[in-house]
């Protein structure tokens, strides 16, 4: 905090796939276990692993040709990657090159037990796997071991009624199981509370623009121990932070 200038812990060595570089990375997180960073290397089709420690120079591959779209890493260390080509969430120990398959996995499709170009994925304390399911327009739920999903947002085709969405990303579950979805192709974040039809909106909603109370293809979401929610505004290449009642 109070820096003005980044400092560079994962490649910086341009585009490539030398084990000092990285092509067009789609998301990181932290194992505090080994301070490093897990990284999406989305076009090297690999999954790596970072120390954080200076003069690590290079990166080591923890898994080979998948397209990994994102990342969740849950308490007990498991690593979660959505695989944006086979349309399938997987489970791994740190190590582990196989994974366990955890929802979807049944080629690209609509049905219960299928996704169809899977990308923000969130992971709560039962294991329970939730995953922006982005072309069929809906959320995900895959309790432990399931052999197919439930339907908890959207899933009424693409569409900006309160029950739709349009290529749903950035996916955030509170601990009394309301969702909180970026609503991409609409410009605007959605509140889901558990069992609930339709939504609400709570931020956007107001027509692509560069407005305050506007986003334009809005695709990621975090939240701070205050409650203050923070969206990545792509097209409008800016991050917007919003107070939420």
């Amino acid at each position: 905090m109070g820096d003005t200038n980044g400092q560079v812990v994962a490649g910086g060595n341009g585009r490539g796939k030398r084990l000092d570089q990285l092509n067009e990375p789609t998301d990181v997180l932290i194992d505090k276990e080994t301070d490093s960073l897990i990284i999406c290397d989305w076009e090297n089709r690999r999954v790596v692993r970072w120390s954080r420690h200076s003069g690590t120079t290079q990166e080591e591959i923890l898994i080979h040709n998948i397209a990994c779209a994102r990342l969740a890493m849950d308490d007990q260390r498991y690593l979660y990657i959505s695989d944006f080509d086979k349309h399938e969430v997987r489970r791994y120990q740190i190590g582990d090159k196989n994974g366990t398959l955890v929802a979807g996995g049944n080629g690209k499709g609509a049905g219960l037990n299928q996704l169809n170009a899977p990308t923000y994925i969130f992971v709560d304390q039962q294991q329970t796997v939730y995953v922006s399911d982005t072309f069929n327009h809906r959320v995900m739920k895959w309790n432990k071991g399931a052999k197919e999903g439930i339907v908890v947002a959207g899933g009424q085709g693409q569409g900006n009624a309160l029950t739709q969405l349009s290529r749903p990303q950035g996916l955030f579950v509170d601990t009394l199981g309301t969702i909180y979805v970026v609503d991409s192709r609409n410009d605007r974040v959605m509140r889901w509370p558990q069992g609930a039809k339709q939504s609400t909106v709570i931020v956007g909603g107001n027509g692509e623009g560069q407005e305050a109370n506007q986003l334009h293809y809005p695709i990621g979401l975090s939240f701070d121990r205050h409650g203050n929610l923070y969206v990545v505004d792509k097209n409008n290449h800016r991050v917007q932070r919003f107070s939420i009642e």
